[in-house]
């Protein structure tokens, strides 16, 4: 078949040609949304779950519905490293005052002009762009340089003044457990206050499934604040769907058998359905997609994963952390016993804990629960055995 028609799109947050499966999570944003039309008020949304199951899809789709129903959105996403917090705070700032140049071209009533100052002022002391909103800015808001203090204020402006239209302000932030705990906390307690004073102020994020925890240990309270969303594999069905309805629709379809091997590859993992359901495309001669085809598409599939989603995984880690990575695999999916774990590696558990801590850190691994690790990639595991001869880290050091 000819690949420029291929229908799959395999890549990072990326919207598949069919998005199913998460209609309920859907409908929590659309129920959050009718209740901001209404003047009444909710709680944030948070998406965790492994990488590769869809999580900065759906935040991208409920972006969408927001801008679609007139929200002033921000689009963030989170990063580790030592210019982490400055960056998103002034990623912020600009993206505040780029969505908010559209409420420059409607009649401002006093409150939005206020609104509007105090997010010039945000900016301002960030020194985020050079953009104007054509008003002055508020002196003595969101000013002061302690980032809770300012963002608190920036949200009560910008929400209150929203909220006289019945409209909603939100931020929409991916990879939120890599956000610096400053900001994370500064963002918690101005949702804390929104939530308090019925302010149409929402955070909706996506993370990693130890997010919640980090969110808790952040401010206790935030256990309170959101409504958490744990999003996994798809069920068989709608996995099936997602790998089939595309074909059928440009006049392809799949040999029963076909698909059921491509479905048992898959896992249920919608990054892999895009992958292998791509990859039999390109491979099928004919319109009908046989059973020989898709053990191609496996093989073949697999193969790309391996140099490319999963590779650049395992080279983000040191020598001795692969050890660990190496050394978890013998637990297949997991989770993993750290105290097991270290014995593998002929380690005292508490000499894991670096090791652990900065797995941790670049997002490979996670802690389910005390006393246990996994990885966040789906599949890692049948990486590692896969390729058990070629990743030698006996002896690795650091």
């Amino acid at each position: 078949m000819l690949p420029e028609q291929n229908p799959y799109s395999p890549g990072s947050g990326r919207r598949p040609p069919e998005l199913v499966g998460r209609q309920k999570e859907l409908e929590a944003f659309d129920t959050l949304s009718a209740r901001v039309g209404y003047g009444l008020g909710d709680r944030g949304i948070v998406l965790t779950g492994l990488r590769g199951v869809g999580k900065t899809v759906l935040l991208n789709e409920m972006h969408r519905r927001a801008e679609a129903d007139d929200w002033l959105t921000v689009r963030l996403e989170a990063r580790r490293d030592e210019q982490g917090a400055k960056t998103v705070r002034r990623a912020l700032a600009r993206e505040l005052v780029v969505a908010a140049r559209k409420l420059t071209r409607t009649s401002l009533t006093g409150r939005m002009k206020d609104a509007l100052g105090t997010i010039s002022s945000f900016n301002a002391k960030i020194g985020a762009t050079s953009i104007e909103l054509g008003v002055d800015i508020s002196t003595g808001r969101a000013d002061s340089g302690d980032v809770e203090v300012d963002l608190l204020e920036l949200v009560e402006d910008v929400a209150t003044a929203l909220g006289e239209k019945r409209r909603g302000f939100a931020l929409f932030v991916d990879e939120m457990q890599d956000l610096d705990a400053e900001t994370m906390g500064a963002l918690i307690a101005a949702q804390h206050a929104a939530n308090q004073r019925d302010w149409p102020f929402y955070i909706v994020a996506a993370g990693l499934p130890n997010l919640p925890r980090v969110l808790t240990e952040t401010r206790s309270y935030a256990e309170r604040l959101f409504n958490y969303r744990p999003i996994g594999k798809l069920a068989r069905d709608d996995a099936a769907y997602a790998l089939r309805e595309p074909a059928e629709r440009l006049g392809a379809e799949y040999e029963p058998d076909a698909l059921e091997q491509l479905l048992d590859a898959t896992g249920g993992y919608p990054y892999f359905i895009q992958e292998f359901g791509q990859t039999a495309w390109d491979l099928a001669p004919e319109r009908t997609i046989t059973a020989a085809d898709a053990a191609a598409a496996v093989s073949y599939g697999t193969d790309r994963l391996d140099a490319g989603f999963f590779r650049s995984r395992w080279e983000r880690a040191t020598k001795s952390e692969r050890r660990m990575l190496f050394a978890m695999a013998a637990d297949g999916e997991g989770p993993s016993p750290t105290a097991e774990v270290a014995h593998r590696m002929t380690l005292q558990p508490s000499s894991l804990g670096p090791y652990r801590a900065a797995l941790i850190s670049k997002g490979l691994v996670y802690a389910p629960e005390h006393g246990q690790i996994a990885y966040t990639v789906p599949g890692m595991a049948a990486y590692i055995d896969r390729h058990h001869d070629d990743l030698d880290v006996s002896g690795a050091t650091d």
